[in-house]
């Protein structure tokens, strides 16, 4: 479904990502661990089209699409949940839900996809007409998931989702994870919580200094002794 191909990209002069090698397939969830400015958020901003590589390409469904606009990233069926949930503060639960399907006109569609949100989320619906801005930490990572789901991608991508979290919400928003991978959308998961993100993924890929360090099924690494030592603490 998604791959990067030898992807190098910079900042300025600053080279974050060296030949970078990823392949996410339909119906996975492929985890992308390392330390924090490993350059896992660099990876997935560059996916979506925010930062373009120097070299290399990124492949979906067998075209290139390395050189597209972020919106053009959008429609092809490829979302994002940033670092940071960055939801809109001043706008209502259903505002921003409704942004996220910003580039769609199927209106039964997209009040389908709402109901799914909510089936989630329950929280969000008791929330709907409360400002995103007022809602708790684990609150507004909901909302940012569920505004991406509202664009109804092929491909989830999710930018350090336990970030700030407490413990319960952190199982929470796996497991919400987890779900709709099962309902048929591939994710692609950058997080620092290394024993989290292996346990839920398919296939994982260990980043070191802005290059692919280790890759493999995600329970092989889990079981790595050098993954535990340096990111499980064990």
């Amino acid at each position: 479904m998604l791959e990067l191909r030898q992807v190098n990209t910079y900042y300025g002069k600053i080279q974050a990502l060296q030949d970078v090698s990823i392949r996410v397939d339909d119906g996975e969830i492929v985890t992308l661990i390392g330390a924090n400015g490993a350059g896992k958020s660099t990876t997935l901003m560059t996916v979506c089209g925010i930062l373009h590589p120097r070299s290399g390409e990124i492949v979906w469904n067998g075209a290139p699409i390395h050189q597209l606009p972020p919106h053009d990233i959008v429609k092809l069926g490829i979302s994002q949940v940033p670092e940071g949930r960055l939801i809109f503060p001043e706008l209502t639960v259903r505002e921003n839900l409704d942004l996220g399907a910003f580039l769609r006109s199927d209106r039964d569609g997209i009040a389908s996809d709402m109901d799914y949100v909510f089936e989630l989320f329950p929280i969000l619906k008791e929330r709907i007409s409360q400002q995103g801005g007022t809602l708790s930490g684990g609150e507004q990572q909901m909302l940012a998931v569920g505004r991406a789901l509202m664009a109804r991608p092929k491909l989830l991508l999710l930018d350090e989702p336990s970030l700030g979290l407490a413990p319960i919400i952190i199982q929470q928003i796996f497991s919400i994870i987890q779900k709709v991978n099962a309902d048929g959308t591939t994710v692609f998961l950058v997080e620092q919580n290394a024993n989290q993100a292996l346990r839920i993924a398919h296939r994982g890929y260990v980043m070191e200094n802005g290059r692919i360090a280790m890759e493999g099924r995600a329970s092989d690494l889990l079981a790595s002794e050098e993954v535990r030592k340096a990111y499980l603490g064990m």
